[in-house]
């Protein structure tokens, strides 16, 4: 293991947020600076690639400077700089991938490529010990997948999704109801309100002992029963809509989940990613591995989403294993968890 006094600079432009942080020891955040784009893009309901690379370009540099006087750490004075390289958006990720080759280069430190989805996972790190084994719901706008996890960098994916993933699929649906962008949170809110039995929605658990997710079907289900309320000129009750798509999301994701921590023998579960801030997952999730004597665990809510304290936490023990990242790195849309750049 390669000794670290210095923190490490973390930087995310993987969507969405310009994010940069500064973590010492892997456990002590200094600085968790996040600028985000949602106002931008809530009135087109969704990303848009090109809005988002610009607003990087612009914010890149002044996150960094806000990070380094928050920690009250000179500029260079850091043991490496990690930097997510993907999946994400290619022209955001290259924002950040520029800036971070740049600063490694003038300050003569080790760039750390990250993994976006294992940097979620170590969002779980951040201020706090771990043991091995454990399973992970990473579930995100773009992702939901089941991971086993064995040691640092040891990664096996258990099961993903097939078609939408969960946070995409409540976008979708939150779209449909008229609810505003981001979707997960809007339905949560509004769900809160609603009767989660209004509405008997097929829970896809595909092939028997399959880990692997599908929520196309149900997201379909509501825009058909949306539409045909619509045509028929009828009130669409959508805090009772919400509820049941949320309870039938919900409930497929614990199972899953519980299932492979069963399965393998762990005693942990953990979660991460944008939509492990839903508050119904976390009750059910908290209430299923109660039941089952496992310890359930996820991050504060500002580390669920994109942010870089989890690219600082991750670089760092990528750091302490020696495995640094070539100048050359490329930025990658969807690279495979467990494949570095």
């Amino acid at each position: 293991m390669v000794p670290i006094s210095r923190p490490v600079l973390g930087i995310e432009t993987s969507c969405d947020e310009t994010s940069a942080a500064l973590l010492r020891d892997g456990r002590e955040l200094l600085s968790n600076i996040i600028s985000s784009q949602m106002e931008i893009h809530r009135e087109y309901g969704g990303v848009v690639p090109e809005l988002a690379s610009r607003k990087h370009v612009e914010s890149i540099l002044p996150v960094i400077d806000q990070a380094f006087t928050e920690a009250e750490v000179r500029k260079g004075d850091v043991s490496a700089v990690s930097v997510t390289y993907g999946p994400g958006l290619v022209g955001a990720l290259v924002v950040g991938l520029s800036v971070a080759k740049a600063l490694a280069y003038a300050w003569g430190v080790p760039l750390l490529g990250v993994h976006h989805l294992e940097a979620h996972i170590y969002a779980n790190f951040v201020e706090a010990q771990r043991e091995f084994p454990l399973v992970c719901l990473v579930v995100s706008g773009g992702h939901t997948e089941i991971v086993l996890m064995e040691g640092h960098g040891d990664l096996v994916i258990l099961g993903r999704t097939r078609d939408d993933a969960a946070g995409e699929a409540f976008d979708k649906v939150a779209r449909v109801l008229g609810l505003e962008y981001p979707g997960g949170p809007a339905i949560d809110r509004v769900a809160a309100k609603g009767d989660e039995e209004y509405l008997s929605l097929r829970r896809s658990h595909l092939e028997e002992g399959s880990l692997d997710f599908s929520f196309s079907g149900i997201k379909t289900a509501v825009a058909y029963l949306v539409n045909d309320l619509t045509q028929a000129r009828k009130a669409i009750p959508v805090a009772h809509i919400a509820a049941s798509f949320r309870r039938a999301v919900v409930d497929v994701l614990v199972d899953k989940t519980m299932a492979a921590a069963e399965r393998h023998g762990v005693k942990s579960v953990f979660m991460a990613g944008g939509v492990a801030a839903n508050s119904l997952l976390r009750e059910e999730m908290l209430r299923a591995g109660g039941s089952r004597g496992l310890e359930v665990s996820f991050p504060p809510a500002n580390l669920c989403t994109d942010n870089a304290a989890m690219v600082a936490c991750a670089g760092h023990y990528l750091l302490k294993r020696g495995l640094v990242s070539d100048l050359s790195l490329d930025a990658e849309a969807g690279p495979e968890l467990g494949v570095r750049g």
